[in-house]
């Protein structure tokens, strides 16, 4: 049995899919601070024979909430004489130009926790000024003092000659073994010394966090006799040992909402569809990403907490190209100062969570809303509803503000959410250049499959998919990836002075490393699967594109055609190409699969029942334009292959529901997926 487990705001989810391919799911509630209980209670609640598991591939919100909540370690900076500054200096690019509210972010590292050594390398990588070990040695007793506990070190031009920072780095562990620190090279290889101070300075912040958890997760998993090999999933889409995990944390920055990216590229060439948009609601963030030709898009200049009023930090890590808001189901509704209706990015979390749950929340969230115009069943929490209390929080604080009906007022709350995740998936597809007619939508999370179908309607898409588990999707996700490393390298020359000898010797240098890492995690050779980008750009250009490339030597008679293809990119991305310009290389980028065992897909069997006995009943459900209407409500679990449903139609399972309109048809596929005409 290979089993998957996910961390969410609001719940801690697991799949476990057996030898022949049957799935089974179960939710637990999240136990934010100790997350680690969660996966524990859930694995306990699924009642999976521990000792039959196989493999477990995690993911995790902890690094995120660690950065966000800024309950990371003390961290100190150790950098090259001159540029201590460099992290406040930061760029001056500003998200808005002229909004007259921007405020700089503020630093992870106070400026007294920033000292200088004495090192110079320059822009090839050739020595300078030796690395001053007196220096070095100063910068540790003075952090003693002020009670570090994490120390990173970045050095100019370490990129290309990591000599001086791997030094430093092995001195700071002889002479002080318990503290934990970060050497740039060991997160990042490109250029940009801003970007990669601050990743090595937010890998070091969250470094004993990341060790914490991991440890006491490992340990309790130990003593419920799970002992089979163990990785957790990373922001790049791929997954990762226990003990990689815990040398590089913020490569998991975005553990959780990644692998169900990564699950709808999987289910979309499953289902013959290779451009989908994945889109995600759960408990506290929607998340969308648009994947096409069937490959999720990676990218290096991911930023968290960026807003319209702050710039946010940089982390220069391979993170799938995510857009999150914060709209789920536990989204809070309030009125601003302007008298409009807003709803999040507050949420009501996993404790006290909505008023639904009855754990004390007092304030009226999406899923409250859902529960109110019939969209979701009081039957299918996992504590006793009242209603009662879920009406009066809507009636206090939107109705009587508005002067209008609860219902009404539940229906504005489930509008305003739904413009909220509107504008996010407007922002992965329309205004990068994509036509979201042309694409499927994969929605799931618990509230996925009850926004998509609307959300769908008023983008043009014609086709939603509801996966079989909706609701734990990412950990289903998890349990279709492969290991996956990234390697990327600076390597920056113009084409036409390139040195072939030199960049395919990188290339093969790059293809070594990697397979020695994946010897170490027991990976065979011949299930290792290498795949080559260049990030390239015109001759004077700032920024780059990213250009996949045959794995074969580079040479004189193919590099046009990879000129070519950045051309055609180029063009995709902006609108433009400049045939007559020269083209530079700015980074290698080697992507290494470790191909692991995987669970195909398992059709489903006929139910004996009929579409008769799979109605559960009809009661009222209030619809945007349409007001109540009669709907037809169906037991998920109990429809057959083919089965064909008109809307309006709500299909429930015990974790989610999937809302159909009126004027759309929803057919269950051989799978068991659901899939919705949206008839635009």
């Amino acid at each position: 049995m290979r089993v998957a487990t996910d961390i969410g705001g609001t719940f801690t989810d697991i799949v476990y899919i057996n030898s022949d391919g049957q799935i089974g799911v179960e939710k637990a509630h999240t136990t934010p601070p100790n997350f680690e209980k969660g996966v524990i209670d859930v694995i306990k609640k699924s009642k999976v024979p521990t000792e039959s598991i196989i493999s477990l591939n995690h993911g995790t919100t902890v690094i995120i909430n660690a950065l966000t909540e800024r309950k990371g370690a003390r961290t100190g900076l150790i950098t090259t004489k001159g540029f201590r500054d460099m992290l406040e200096i930061a760029r001056g690019n500003r998200p808005d130009l002229f909004n007259l509210r921007y405020e700089k972010p503020k630093v992870f590292v106070p400026r007294y926790l920033r000292l200088e050594v004495e090192e110079r390398m320059n822009y090839k990588g050739e020595v300078v000024k030796p690395l001053n070990e007196e220096d070095v040695k100063k910068c540790i007793e003075y952090f003693k003092k002020e009670k570090v506990e994490a120390i990173a070190v970045v050095y100019l031009h370490s990129y290309i000659n990591a000599k001086h920072e791997r030094e430093t780095v092995e001195l700071v562990k002889k002479l002080w073994p318990e503290v934990f620190v970060t050497g740039s090279y060991e997160v990042t290889k490109e250029w940009r010394e801003y970007e990669r101070t601050s990743t090595a300075v937010l890998n070091s912040f969250v470094k004993p966090v990341a060790a914490k958890y991991i440890n006491k997760l490992y340990n309790k998993l130990e003593e419920i006799n799970v002992k089979c090999p163990k990785f957790i999933m990373q922001s790049n889409g791929g997954t990762t040992t226990f003990e990689k995990a815990k040398e590089t944390p913020i490569n998991m920055v975005e553990s959780g909402p990644v692998a169900g990216i990564f699950g709808s590229a999987m289910l979309g060439k499953i289902l013959g569809e290779e451009q989908v948009i994945g889109f995600d609601i759960g408990g506290t963030t929607a998340k969308c990403s648009l994947i096409d030709g069937g490959e999720v898009k990676v990218t290096t200049d991911y930023k968290i907490e960026k807003t319209n009023v702050s710039a946010g930090y940089p982390i220069k890590v391979p993170v799938v190209d995510i857009v999150e808001i914060g709209n789920g189901g536990g989204s809070i509704a309030w009125i601003d100062d302007g008298g409009s209706l807003k709803v999040g990015p507050q949420s009501a979390g996993a404790l006290p969570g909505p008023v639904a749950y009855g754990l004390g929340g007092q304030e009226p969230t999406t899923t409250d809303a859902n529960l109110l115009v019939g969209r979701l069943s009081p039957e299918n929490f996992d504590m006793e509803v009242d209603m009662n209390s879920v009406r009066r929080a809507v009636e206090e604080k939107i109705a009587k503000p508005f002067n209008i009906s609860v219902e009404e007022a539940a229906l504005g709350i489930i509008r305003i959410a739904n413009s909220n995740m509107l504008n996010a998936l407007k922002l992965i597809s329309v205004r990068k250049g994509y036509d979201p007619r042309d694409f499927a939508l994969v929605a799931f999370g618990g509230g996925g499959p009850m926004h998509a179908a609307a959300l769908a309607k008023e983008l043009g898409i014609k086709k939603v998919i509801i996966p079989v588990a909706a609701s734990v999707f990412s950990a289903w996700g998890m349990l279709m990836t492969d290991l996956r490393q990234d390697d990327i390298q600076t390597f920056n020359i113009r084409v036409d002075k390139i040195d072939y000898e030199k960049i395919n010797n990188e290339w093969h240098k790059m293809e070594q490393a990697a397979l020695e890492e994946y010897k170490e995690k027991g990976i065979d050779v011949e299930n290792v699967v290498f795949v080559r980008n260049m990030d390239m750009r015109y001759w004077g250009q700032e920024h780059t594109v990213k250009v996949q490339i045959p794995n074969e030597t580079i040479s004189k008679s193919n590099i046009s055609n990879v000129v070519e293809k950045f051309h055609a990119e180029h063009d995709k991305n902006y609108s433009f190409r400049m045939d007559d310009s020269l083209t530079e290389i700015v980074n290698l980028h080697l992507t290494a699969f470790g191909k692991v065992e995987k669970t195909s897909l398992k059709e489903i069997e006929n139910k004996s029942s009929t579409m008769e006995e799979a109605l559960k009943e009809v009661r009222k459900v209030i619809f945007e334009n349409s007001g109540a209407i009669d709907t037809k409500i169906y037991y998920r679990e109990k429809l057959s292959p083919n089965i064909k449903i008109e809307g309006p139609a709500v299909i429930e399972e015990v974790t989610t529901s999937t809302i159909v309109y009126p004027n759309m048809t929803v057919e269950v596929d051989k799978y068991g997926n659901l899939i919705i005409s949206t008839g635009v």
